[in-house]
């Protein structure tokens, strides 16, 4: 028999935790940011995941539907999933321009509530790899897709420039809870191997680089200061103590602007784009 996950959180500890996240998430406007970053990289994680009409698809931690919108496109039956509703009705607006139907609800990517079994394919496009337990996350994602279904992920990698910035941020963010792992890790091929062990037939993981770009520099770090919410919360807290302000360019290295042009900003990203198959039971 299917059994359904409860979705609430544990204790009032993960509540805390979870209420700190969904807040942080829903500061500035995150469709600018993702329509300006990551918004392409959608359509290559429905194509590695072979989404098909008729298939039932969970994206996860889905933001404003980078990935959720294309695969729905394809005629698959989708829902998208994120602890901040806030950025749903931009999502919404984005769908219906582009002809797409598929249901949005809140859930947590380490409480999924869903029965065992339910989707064919399970998607998570730079989400699901900031829930702090990634056990927890392998887990639900497991347990929510069909024995012969997909799972497809696509995180950023501990070499990267994003690994760089979320570095300069973690000391001014909330404290994580006890036990939380690098969202990066992610980007680990052993870490994500040990996360879903033997539960899948076959996994395919490889490694690719893509580039962001902006007007200029300062265009660039401007997008994520009024867009991208952790960047938003980490200045509206030192707004009251600027002595602890952080670095004009947020930390980034040398190597990192040494991409820059004169005339615009090229910034590199690396990313680990995973599908495996889910083991026949």
């Amino acid at each position: 028999m299917a059994t359904r996950q409860d979705a609430r959180p544990g204790t009032d500890a993960d509540r805390a935790v979870k209420a700190a996240h969904r807040a942080m998430w829903a500061l500035g406007d995150y469709h600018t940011f993702a329509k300006a970053t990551i918004w392409d990289l959608g359509q290559i994680l429905v194509e590695a995941c072979a989404i098909s009409p008729g298939q039932r698809v969970l994206d996860v931690a889905a933001g404003t539907g980078n990935t959720a919108i294309r695969a729905a496109r394809t005629g698959a039956q989708v829902v998208a999933t994120d602890l901040t509703p806030e950025n749903f009705e931009a999502g919404r607006c984005e769908a219906r321009a582009q002809g797409a139907e598929l249901e949005w609800m809140e859930a947590d990517a380490e409480r999924l509530p869903f029965d065992d079994e339910e989707f064919d394919v399970v998607t998570s496009s730079f989400g699901a790899m900031f829930a702090p337990n990634h056990r927890a996350v392998a887990d639900q994602m497991l347990r929510v897709c069909r024995p012969g279904g997909t799972i497809g992920m696509l995180n950023f990698t501990s070499e990267g420039l994003a690994a760089d910035l979320f570095g300069v941020l973690a000391p001014y963010g909330p404290p994580p809870p006890p036990g939380a792992l690098p969202p990066v890790l992610w980007g680990s091929e052993g870490h994500v191997r040990e996360l879903f062990g033997d539960r899948v037939e076959s996994m395919e993981m490889k490694r690719e680089e893509y580039m962001e770009q902006a007007g200029s520099p300062e265009e660039y770090f401007e997008l994520f200061k009024r867009t991208f919410g952790p960047v938003v919360a980490v200045y509206a807290s030192l707004a009251d103590e600027p002595e602890r302000g952080l670095p004009r360019r947020f930390g980034i290295g040398e190597a990192a602007l040494q991409k820059f042009h004169f005339a615009e900003a090229v910034v590199p990203h690396r990313v680990l784009r995973l599908a495996s198959d889910r083991f026949l039971v």
